[in-house]
């Protein structure tokens, strides 16, 4: 399959990975920049997420300490379930059936899990007073991609529940000046106050 892909993922993995293990035990209750969500709740997200991959593919998370247990443990258990499929040809090239519509198991990986990586651990990393510079190449290609998006699709990624019980892609975008860097003008976007501090 596209080593491009697993690649990415691979790097952003890295990123996330390099944040969870950064924050300190007395962190891990503190508010994120995710309304109601702790630092936990962010890692628990991206864990779910990562099962939510599988799903299509008749698979589940393998057994590992629950997020409240051991977050470094369950993030990289559930991020070897993900490149399994991304290592094996004839899984991550299989079609499934996602709520956006039919699609390789790679690409929907790339396009979901992979792509929420980057903001996510910028919300891990305000919450937890860790670097939040995001990698400019996913800056850069999210940016591109949230424009071309269509009007009726983003309105139904800024509807709570559009693609599921309890799933909210954007919040409302926040307003940011003309001159903001990009990073700043993609999380506005996507519904992230720049400025957010805990």
């Amino acid at each position: 399959m596209s080593s491009e892909t697993t690649d990415r993922y691979r790097r952003r993995a890295d990123a996330f990975e390099r944040k969870v293990v950064s924050v300190r035990p007395d962190q891990w209750s503190n508010p994120s920049p995710c309304e109601k969500w702790t630092a936990t709740d962010v890692v628990r997200h991206i864990v779910d997420m990562h099962g939510a991959m599988l799903r299509p593919l008749g698979r589940s998370l393998s057994p590992a300490p629950s997020v409240d247990d051991d977050p470094v443990a369950a993030f990289r258990a559930a991020r070897a379930d993900v490149e399994a499929i991304l290592e094996d040809p004839s899984l991550a090239g299989r079609e499934c059936d996602t709520p956006t519509g039919r699609m390789t198991a790679e690409r929907h990986i790339d396009q979901v899990v992979s792509d929420d990586l980057p903001p996510h651990g910028w919300d891990l990393a305000r919450a937890t007073s860790q670097d939040d510079t995001m990698d400019p190449e996913d800056v850069e290609r999210a940016w591109s991609a949230m424009r071309a998006i269509p009007g009726e699709l983003l309105e139904k990624f800024r509807t709570p529940g559009a693609f599921g019980p309890g799933i909210e892609v954007f919040g409302p975008e926040v307003k940011v000046a003309e001159d903001a860097s990009d990073q700043d003008k993609l999380l506005a976007f996507i519904g992230r106050d720049p400025q957010w501090r805990p």
